[in-house]
């Protein structure tokens, strides 16, 4: 009598371009072109490809991917605001004509920008008032996470643009940790990442995705970290 072989589902995997303060509008024009060109060259089966430019390419970017359905749009920040006299200020209102997704708590903020635990407490409950994902960036697995977030992205600050990523074992681990005591689903890492150490993290049983900075505004190297994932 033989035995079945149950094939185990392949986990969805999150993919995310955080482009920081890059890319005027041609600029923009020019990726979108290319990425259009290299999509056709790697699946986004099991994969939520997510692109967060500026806010001031949000509605360029949506043009771009009106095509593209499958590549979803997300902001780098949100105000802790709700709509009002907050000059400057960008609220998940106005974000939500544009995005599904918005990247919250960023180690970059939190340092630059001195964002607490109560403001972006705030954030979280803005940004899913107006059915915006939350991408929640912690830099520890004891780092606060506010109720309601499902979707956290693990970045260690050494990691952060330095070239030296973190090891895939000590990653997976924290990731294993957040997910126990947090109860979330989906916990990413960002940090170096690149095409040639991507599938290392995502690879492993308790990391869904990562989050690519630098790497992600060479159109060549985000695709090869797309199809190498």
């Amino acid at each position: 009598m033989g035995f079945a072989i149950i094939k185990q589902p392949m986990k969805k995997l999150f993919i995310i371009a955080n482009w920081k303060s890059h890319k005027n509008a041609e600029e923009t024009k020019e990726w979108m072109e290319k990425f259009t060109v290299h999509s056709s060259q790697f699946s986004v089966d099991h994969k939520e490809v997510i692109i967060c430019p500026p806010f001031t390419m949000l509605s360029l970017l949506k043009s771009y991917l009106l095509n593209l359905k499958s590549i979803k749009i997300g902001s780098q920040n949100i105000s802790p605001f709700e709509e009002g006299a907050y000059t400057g200020e960008i609220t998940a209102k106005q974000v939500a004509d544009f995005a599904e997704y918005a990247i919250i708590g960023h180690s970059e903020r939190r340092t630059n920008f001195f964002e607490d635990e109560e403001m972006l407490s705030k954030k979280i409950v803005l940004a899913l008032a107006n059915k915006l994902t939350p991408i929640f960036c912690v830099q520890s697995a004891q780092t606060a996470i506010p109720q309601g977030v499902s979707v956290v992205a693990y970045e260690p600050v050494f990691a952060i643009g330095s070239g030296h990523a973190d090891t895939p074992e000590s990653a997976d681990k924290v990731a294993a940790e957040i997910k126990e005591k947090n109860k979330i689903p989906f916990v990413l890492y960002g940090g170096s990442v690149e095409g040639k150490n991507v599938n290392s993290f995502t690879q492993m049983a308790h990391i869904d995705g990562v989050l690519v900075g630098g790497a992600s505004l060479d159109v060549e190297k985000f695709a090869e970290i797309i199809k190498n994932a």
